[in-house]
């Protein structure tokens, strides 16, 4: 199975997902690593039939890709922080590539409220943090300000193994 479709693929119209699609998500969103026959077995399809699903899904966007889930303080990165970025209007695009380039940069997200950009950062110490904070994102010309929320202790909310 291919990886989903990169940013600027043409997608189809998204369509309704059944209950066996749906299914088929909370198993491999439990565990990617899901075999084919496993995940038919569980279902009640023919592997055939979940395979298609399976690459319907990836084709269709809804599956964006297999990863696995880290503990970032035990992969050497314990200080985790939500940064609220403002930034000058119309420079989203300009701003998210910057972003992305950013070492531990996790979740980058537009929003509206109070603040335009939030940033999730997983960073070895609280030094790299604050090099991160004062010297990379804050020398980003499109950044007019910044608000660094420490992350004390965090629970992902996803199906666990």
């Amino acid at each position: 199975m291919a990886d989903g479709p990169r940013d600027g693929a043409v997608l189809p119209p998204p369509r309704p997902l059944d209950a066996i699609d749906q299914d088929i998500l909370k198993i491999l969103q439990a565990d990617g690593r899901a075999s084919i026959r496993s995940v038919a077995e569980r279902v009640h399809v023919s592997r055939a039939n979940a395979y298609a699903r399976i690459n319907r899904l990836v084709e269709d966007g809804v599956i964006r890709g297999f990863s696995a889930r880290v503990d970032h303080e035990r992969a050497g990165h314990g200080t985790s922080a939500y940064i609220t970025l403002k930034i000058v209007q119309n420079s989203w695009r300009t701003v998210r590539e910057q972003l992305r380039q950013l070492p531990g940069a996790s979740h980058i997200a537009l929003v509206g409220g109070d603040f335009d950009v939030l940033l999730l950062v997983h960073t070895p110490d609280n030094r790299a943090l604050r090099e991160l904070v004062l010297t990379r994102l804050q020398a980003i010309p499109e950044v007019l300000s910044t608000r660094t929320l420490l992350v004390f202790e965090e629970e992902d909310l996803e199906p666990e193994t």
